[in-house]
């Protein structure tokens, strides 16, 4: 039988996605798309665009050009507003004849100014000022302004929803827990019990301290020519406030005037967001690997889906995929957001365009983390804690109270108390290497000499109520 070429799956009509956050994940990550995609990074560019018109009409900044009436203005903004699939393969065509992305945006928008008579009548000024697009801007002028806008976006309006969820998710299960006793593992090994909804509010604490980090975020942006340097405004309209101008314009955009830059903005400020981000990203891990090693532990009890499959060969199998899909999203996550921090800050000179194709993978970098959180989520809406493997770790473990116990008898040797020498010494040689059951445990207390009152607490103490204040920590949370 004669063979055949395989089916080219890169002709496929609709295109076929080569990475998964536009394929297998798209579910959980196409809110971003309004935002960090290079639609949207279009449409924002032509908002800027729209943006920078009105104001200089709005300011008078240029002699001899006309006032804008409201009108106008909103079928300037409405460009924006519809820019939606059509516009977008419009847009694509006009870039593969200019071979320049912000190029294509100037003549996409100028083409809505030429048509702008028939839709607003002939009496219309918009017609005549086509020139004032882009007016003294280098690319950059337009790209850092549309990549704060789009980045502020996304961390706004999709991220932080998503994280602040998942941080309420874990405190609520930390308050639904803060007295389940848990033996505690140091280095792996039986510590000091705790409670688990101590631990989990550990995490919840420490991914809130992060989303207050992001909350506070800056977004700065600049318009200053092609070096920063107002040259050519400067050369073309001697007598404009070209500082207060530029100022007012960045800010009308909601974002921080960065006063003294090169060509690009500095990105100093995305450094700085992901980094925070990166830092979630990592806790977050932490938890995965935690919840990860609970399960494993038989603390939680994972609730089966109906209809899922654990293992293709293993029937009995529940496996905990959702926090091992966030650990491998959340590393590549990281190792995005540490290029874009590290690369970023550095531009050659007066500008070089490492950022430009860099600045392309933040909605990727992104996504990883918006899929990591979502698993994450879903992995802990599926868990069960076995209370009755708890106490039982609780019960096979009376060694931990050899803390108290050697506590107690450190106070009572400096309160006088004889014969509370080398306490710590004598506990040691009791517990190390030893498993001791509570009757064992209450012997050695007994045989102490204590006054009556230590001995009575020590007496009544068991691993499962050695937990301190750990229940009431977790009320720090809503401090």
């Amino acid at each position: 039988m004669a063979s055949r070429d395989r089916v080219r799956l890169a002709d496929a009509t609709p295109a076929i996605a080569l990475g998964p956050l536009d394929g297998r994940y798209r579910f959980a990550v196409a809110p971003l798309v309004d935002f960090l995609s290079e639609p949207a990074l279009n449409r924002e560019r032509l908002h800027v665009e729209v943006e920078w018109l009105i104001h200089l009409a709005a300011h008078r900044v240029i002699p001899g050009a006309p006032v804008l009436s409201s009108e106008e203005e909103a079928y300037l903004r409405d460009v924006v507003v519809g820019f939606g699939p059509e516009e977008v393969a419009e847009l694509a065509e006009i870039e593969r004849r200019t071979v320049h992305d912000v190029k294509a945006v100037e003549y996409f928008l100028k083409s809505r100014l030429e048509a702008a008579p028939s839709v607003l009548g002939a009496d219309t000024v918009l017609g005549r000022i086509g020139e004032l697009v882009h007016f003294a801007c280098t690319s950059e002028d337009v790209n850092n302004l549309s990549y704060a806008l789009m980045v502020r976006g996304a961390v706004r309006e999709v991220w932080l929803p998503a994280a602040r969820a998942l941080v309420e998710q874990v405190a609520a299960m930390a308050r639904e827990h803060a007295t389940q006793p848990m033996l505690a593992l140091t280095h792996g090994q039986p510590a000091t019990p705790t409670t688990l909804g101590k631990e989990l509010a550990v995490l919840a604490h420490r991914l809130g301290r992060q989303v207050r980090r992001v909350e506070a975020a800056e977004y700065l942006g600049k318009i200053n020519g092609a070096t920063g340097t107002y040259g050519a405004h400067v050369v073309a309209v001697p007598g404009a406030d070209w500082l207060e101008v530029s100022r007012t314009f960045v800010e009308h955009l909601g974002l921080t005037w960065n006063p003294l830059t090169t060509q690009i903005e500095s990105h100093d400020w995305q450094a700085e967001l992901y980094a925070d981000v990166a830092r979630f990203n990592r806790i977050l891990h932490n938890l995965a690997t935690d919840v990860w090693s609970y399960i494993s532990r038989g603390v939680f009890i994972q609730i089966p889906v109906a209809g899922a499959t654990g293992s293709s060969t293993m029937p009995h199998k529940v496996n905990p995929i959702r926090f091992e899909n966030a650990e491998a999203n959340l590393e590549i996550s990281c190792a995005l957001l540490d290029t874009l921090s590290a690369t970023l800050v550095t531009s050659r000179l007066q500008r070089d365009l490492t950022d430009s194709t860099t600045q392309r993978n933040i909605g990727t970098a992104f996504g990883h983390s918006l899929l990591a959180i979502d698993n994450v989520r879903r992995g802990l809406d599926a868990l069960a804690v076995d209370a009755d493997l708890l106490a039982a770790e609780l019960d096979a473990n009376w060694e931990v109270l050899a803390e108290p116990i050697q506590s107690v008898m450190r106070a009572a040797s400096v309160a006088g108390v004889p014969g509370m020498d080398n306490p710590y010494e004598r506990l040691k040689d009791l517990t190390r290497g030893h498993r001791l059951t509570g009757e064992e445990m209450r012997e050695f207390v007994a045989g102490l000499g204590l006054p009556e009152g230590e001995a009575a607490r020590l007496a009544a103490l068991t691993p499962a109520s050695y937990t301190g204040i750990a229940a009431e920590l977790v009320r720090l949370l809503d401090t």
